[in-house]
């Protein structure tokens, strides 16, 4: 039995989806009856929450895989850590954990609390796979689309860094092989996309695909940290946001190779595919509407 938690998340939603299709015995955790409801179906449900050690102890029995993802919070090592431990009083026999592209050598912000996460499931001497992966081709219309929207542009302190952007499905392809153990076990997979751009060439391609002159303006890092605040994000988040820009911008996400690939055995979903599928997320508010 393989669990999935996290699964209403973006990552473990995939990683679910992936898992229905791959796997005979699959069951989904999570926090609320509402989530629960949406399940696709080919799984089993439980309801549980990271910090109720008694809920994940049912949501643990039977299992011999699973899949550990955490939203970006604060609270993220306590709370992983509260798996790893279930896990183990549990008798999982492997684990593969979500961590985040710099937790190898980048001790700031999310890499640097997904770290203390790795350590701690390593020295429980459990089978593990760890997945590192660079920034996600999701995020770039979570973030950017909107001000493309409205303004026909997007900000950032990025000056001209790189991201090797990957699709979550990739992601997930690479999280349900790794569930099966075997030769995965032990590893730990920096994951990168097969193409490394800066935002403005990112600003060239949207223009391209989406039909209208979509521009890429390079900020102050003080100013992307008050327009971050202004829109009312707490404090704690634009710190660690502008923290992992800092490792981009040290170049940490510039890198490119063939692990996906190889992983997946297939061609990793590009940018350029992606952006052509969310053409219309990046029209104004009219033609999008």
């Amino acid at each position: 039995m393989i669990l999935i938690t996290g699964a209403s998340g973006s990552v473990g939603k995939a990683v679910l989806q992936e898992a229905i299709r791959k796997a005979s015995k699959v069951r989904a955790m999570y926090r609320s009856k509402e989530e629960a409801a949406k399940a696709p179906s080919g799984c089993e449900v439980r309801l549980a929450d990271y910090a109720d050690k008694q809920s994940l102890g049912k949501a643990l029995d039977g299992v011999t895989s699973v899949f550990v993802v955490c939203s970006p919070i604060p609270q993220l090592v306590e709370l992983e850590s509260n798996v790893v431990d279930g896990c183990k009083e549990s008798g999982v026999k492997h684990v593969v954990l979500n961590s985040a592209l710099g937790a190898g050598d980048y001790p700031k912000s999310f890499p640097g609390w997904h770290r203390k996460v790795e350590d701690k499931l390593k020295a429980t001497g459990m089978s593990c796979t760890i997945l590192r992966p660079n920034g996600f081709l999701q995020n770039i219309v979570a973030y950017n689309a909107p001000s493309i929207r409205s303004q026909g542009a997007f900000f950032a302190a990025m000056g001209d860094a790189k991201v090797s952007y990957l699709d979550i499905g990739d992601i997930a392809a690479v999280a349900v092989k790794a569930l099966q153990g075997g030769a995965h076990s032990g590893k730990t997979y920096e994951l990168h996309g097969p193409e490394a751009i800066s935002d403005q060439e990112l600003a060239k391609r949207i223009s391209r695909v989406a039909g209208r002159a979509v521009n890429y303006v390079d900020i102050p890092e003080s100013a992307q940290r008050e327009a971050m605040l202004g829109l009312g994000m707490p404090e704690w988040q634009v710190t660690a946001l502008l923290e992992l820009q800092q490792y981009y911008k040290q170049g940490g996400g510039a890198k490119t190779d063939g692990l996906l690939k190889a992983l997946i055995e297939r061609q990793p979903v590009t940018l350029d595919q992606y952006l052509t599928a969310n053409a219309r997320e990046f029209r104004d508010q009219a033609a999008s509407a």
